[in-house]
C-alpha cells in the first residue's frame, strides 16, 4: 500500500523517486541525495509557501506597537510576528492600511490607539500540507534534484513546467476555501439605465 507524504523526508523521498534516484530515510544520511535534499528542501518549501496566500498557511495576529518612533516618513513601528514568512496585509477595524516593512518591523501612520492586525503566511508543518500542495512541492524539488543529482537539464525543464502547472492548480483549489466574493453590479446597472 503506497504511503501518504506527510513529513519532510516523505516529500523529499518522493521527489527523488521522480528523477529516478534512490529515496532517503533521513537528511543525515551520507548519500549525495540526502546531502542535496537537506540543503535545498527548506528553501524550496518556504519559496512555495510564499508564492501565494495559501489558506492552510494563513494566520492573523495583533501586532505590538513599539515605543521607539521610526526615523522618517512613518509615525508608528510594530513588531512583526516571529513566525512570519510573508506579510499580506495590515488592518485596523477591518480596513486595510498602508504600511512598509523594514526588517522585522512594520511602519505605518495612524493613531497609537489603533489595534493593528497582521494577515500573513506562516511555516506550517508538513502534516498540514494539503495533497495538492505536496504534489506541487514534490515536482519543484524534483526539478532542483534533476539539476544537482541527475545532472539532466532536459529533465529539470520538464519537471519545472510540471511543477508550475501543479502550483497553479494548487492555487486554484486553495482559493476555493473561502467565501465566494459577490460582484456588486448595482452601480453598473444604474449607470446603464441612466
Amino acid at each position: 500500500m503506497p504511503s501518504v507524504a506527510n513529513s519532510d523526508i516523505d516529500i523529499a523521498a518522493a521527489a527523488l523517486i521522480l528523477i529516478g534516484a534512490d529515496p532517503i530515510t533521513s537528511f543525515t544520511e551520507t548519500s549525495t541525495e540526502a546531502l542535496v535534499a537537506s540543503n535545498i528542501y527548506e528553501d524550496v518549501v518556504q519559496s512555495a509557501l510564499c508564492s501565494s496566500r495559501w489558506r492552510f498557511a494563513a494566520n492573523q495576529q495583533e501586532l505590538n506597537r513599539l515605543s521607539d518612533v521610526p526615523t522618517g516618513r512613518y509615525e508608528i513601528a510594530y513588531q512583526l510576528p516571529s513566525d512570519l514568512l510573508m506579510l499580506h496585509a495590515l488592518t485596523v477595524n477591518d480596513n486595510i492600511i498602508e504600511y512598509n516593512v523594514y526588517g522585522d518591523l512594520a511602519y505605518t501612520n495612524g493613531s497609537i490607539t489603533d489595534q493593528v492586525i497582521a494577515d500573513y503566511t506562516i511555516r506550517v508543518g508538513e502534516e498540514k500540507f494539503p495533497s495538492y500542495f505536496i504534489l506541487a512541492v514534490e515536482y519543484a524539488l524534483a526539478s532542483a534534484f534533476a539539476v544537482s543529482i541527475a545532472r539532466d537539464d532536459g529533465l529539470a525543464a520538464v519537471l519545472e513546467r510540471k511543477a508550475q502547472q501543479l502550483m497553479q492548480q494548487a492555487r486554484t483549489l486553495d482559493s476555493q476555501q473561502q467565501t465566494t466574493r459577490k460582484l456588486t453590479t448595482s452601480r453598473f446597472i444604474t449607470e446603464r439605465r441612466s
